[in-house]
């Protein structure tokens, strides 16, 4: 088997994932995903789509993340291992995208407006 690559986004958090055959490590920046996501939540987001599909301890990922925090990367990596996942066998796309796996969450900070003090909220109005 080649090595399969693939690109997760959420917000502003780029994962790019490298899945190939081996024993189930995962590398995020050159360190373990535990040290990397040190929270049981994140580990688990980052856990979901191998757990589910049963491929935890086929194949071994090589993760470099880059951009917004960490949640935002946790899921990045969650959406690109569930892509390459799909590459890897037809039948794991049935399995992750009534989980909702595969939709790229398209929601994003809102921009800060001229004239008012963030996106939405005003300065305070004086009448006076």
């Amino acid at each position: 088997m080649e090595v399969i690559h693939t690109i997760g986004r959420r917000k502003t958090a780029v994962a790019r994932i490298f899945l190939s055959e081996g024993k189930g490590n995962i590398v995020v920046n050159k360190k373990n995903y535990t040290e990397y996501f040190p929270t049981a939540t994140l580990q688990y987001k980052v856990q979901q789509p191998l757990e589910l599909t049963g491929t935890a301890s086929n194949f071994d990922l090589k993760i470099t993340v880059k951009g917004g925090g960490i949640t935002g990367q946790a899921e990045a990596v969650r959406l690109a291992i569930s892509r390459a996942l799909c590459q890897v066998g037809e039948e794991n796309r049935s399995t992750l995208k009534p989980e909702g796996l595969l939709t790229r969450d398209p929601r994003m900070v809102e921009r800060k407006k001229f004239g008012q003090k963030k996106a939405r909220k005003k300065f305070q109005f004086s009448k006076r």
